[in-house]
């Protein structure tokens, strides 16, 4: 089973480098074979095709993610506003890592028809863990009484825009907007309302 998993695992990773040389569309399953040096009999026996293989990439890619978010939000030591943080600086780190998944997903988009749809079916789950940390952070009085929607994609579209600076612009790293979402978490916070209306009441 392990040597299966590690199979699997090296023949995810020589389909990406497929994937990025070639382009979705070009990419075939004959390639992916020669590249991992094994017949395409055994390939089927991984995989029925290439999309699935690409299917596959984007749902470890994004299981990755969730295991990450979840252990920072089990960390009982963490304010809301650390661990908004902390999730945030994680999945950036992810994004830059997984770079080249990202151009090959935009690449396969642009040839969907239903991309919209696409898209929101792949990221409910983030936007649901993003809106269900600010909701924790409101009940527990760390964060301030704000729409949590409106909230939610607001960070999202700090990440939405991280993709666009990796995938369009081609930036290698986009650390910067770590610190760009990091403030923008610090004025969700209650604490800094309450320090600023103290202030502003002030003679």
């Amino acid at each position: 089973m392990v040597e299966h998993e590690k199979r699997r695992w090296d023949i995810l990773e020589k389909a990406l480098d497929v994937f990025v040389s070639e382009g979705f569309e070009n990419a075939t399953f004959q390639k992916i074979a020669d590249l991992c040096g094994i017949t395409r009999t055994i390939l089927y026996t991984y995989f029925n095709n290439k999309k699935e293989i690409f299917n596959y990439s984007i749902k470890q890619f994004m299981g990755t993610i969730e295991a990450d978010v979840h252990s920072v939000r089990q960390d009982a030591s963490l304010s809301s506003v650390d661990k908004l943080t902390s999730v945030f600086a994680l999945i950036i780190a992810r994004l830059e890592e997984n770079r080249r998944l990202l151009l090959v997903i935009r690449d396969y988009l642009l040839l969907q028809d239903d991309a919209n749809k696409l898209v929101k079916r792949r990221t409910i789950r983030m936007r649901h863990i993003f809106s269900s940390m600010i909701i924790d952070g409101i009940r527990a009085g760390e964060l301030m009484p704000l729409n949590v929607r409106e909230a939610g994609d607001l960070l999202y579209g700090l990440l939405e825009l991280a993709i666009f600076r990796l995938t369009v612009l081609k930036r290698s790293e986009v650390g910067e907007l770590k610190q760009s979402s990091a403030l923008c978490i610090r004025q969700l916070s209650a604490t800094t309302h309450h320090v600023v209306d103290s202030v502003a009441t002030k003679p």
